[in-house]
């Protein structure tokens, strides 16, 4: 086992075969991961946060829950969560984003871009990415259902360990998105275990 690290604003793309654990960590506090899956042998198999928030009945996932594909099938299992708070609701930050949201005219990284780069690699198009399960992003939901992005609660060292429950392609980004962030960009650490 190998810790590697994803350097602020970028992403990465690589495959996980079943029964390996993946755990992200998140080395220096306060910092989000976009997390995107594939089926490694059918690529139109893709992690569904629809399907995983209606079998587990629930927008709060940590240890125990299972992530489910766009046929139904589980692809993670969480095994282990030292956080507690996850987002399985906003897409990843792209450069529209940044122009509607925070009204930047200037070219900015972005966890769809990083994605759609990282898995290209694997025959994955940009279409295809939807929204992603974004690891240590704390949404909070208020009366009438309005949705609002606080800093993360992750503190140095905190992880989240996931077992792929089927061969997988993976996409992991350390965000790029200011608000998600607490307005500091850090890298993210992640190890895949046998």
């Amino acid at each position: 086992m190998i810790r590697r690290r994803i350097e602020p604003q970028s992403g990465i793309g690589f495959e996980l075969r079943r029964g390996q654990t993946l755990r992200v960590i998140d080395p220096l506090g306060e910092q989000v991961s976009d997390l995107m899956a594939f089926g490694r042998d059918d690529r139109a198999e893709w992690l569904s946060s629809g399907r995983s928030i209606d079998y587990n009945d629930t927008i709060c996932f940590t240890a125990g829950h299972a992530l489910y594909s766009n046929r139904s099938n589980v692809m993670l299992t969480i095994v282990r969560d030292t956080v507690g708070r996850h987002d399985f609701l906003y897409t990843p930050c792209s450069r529209e984003t940044f122009t509607l949201i925070y009204k930047q005219t200037e070219p900015h990284p972005s966890c769809f871009d990083n994605l759609s780069r990282s898995l290209a690699p694997f025959g994955i198009a940009p279409d295809s990415i939807p929204t992603t399960f974004n690891i240590f992003m704390n949404v909070e939901l208020a009366d009438g259902g309005r949705v609002s992005v606080k800093p993360p609660r992750s503190r140095a060292g905190d992880c989240i360990e996931l077992r792929a429950e089927m061969d997988l392609v993976v996409g992991l980004t350390a965000c790029s998105a200011e608000m998600s962030n607490n307005y500091r960009f850090k890298p993210i650490d992640y190890e895949i275990h046998d």
